[in-house]
């Protein structure tokens, strides 16, 4: 399990939505821990247990409580909370 007081980014290696949440943790200069998941959709247990569904990326912050996924909604997420509000 990930440590509860420091961000999990959930992702697989050489995923372009993950990379996009990467890079925009890192413009952020946030800390998170890199956890890489099962390629094979079927066996992502541990994304399935924290988030409901077994895709990529997932993003859990406990400072805020939140868990998301879709990079989308991770990268409006990051710049609400941690940004300008995505201006």
């Amino acid at each position: 399990m990930p440590d509860n007081d420091e961000r999990t980014l959930y992702r697989l290696q050489a995923c372009p939505f993950c990379e996009r949440v990467v890079r925009k943790l890192e413009g952020y200069d946030l800390d998170y821990n890199s956890r890489f998941v099962e390629p094979l959709h079927s066996e992502r247990d541990a994304v399935k247990r924290v988030s409901g569904s077994r895709t990529v990326p997932v993003l859990v912050d406990p400072e805020t409580g939140a868990t998301l996924s879709e990079s989308a909604n991770i990268v409006r997420y990051l710049d609400t909370q941690y940004g300008n509000g995505g201006s």
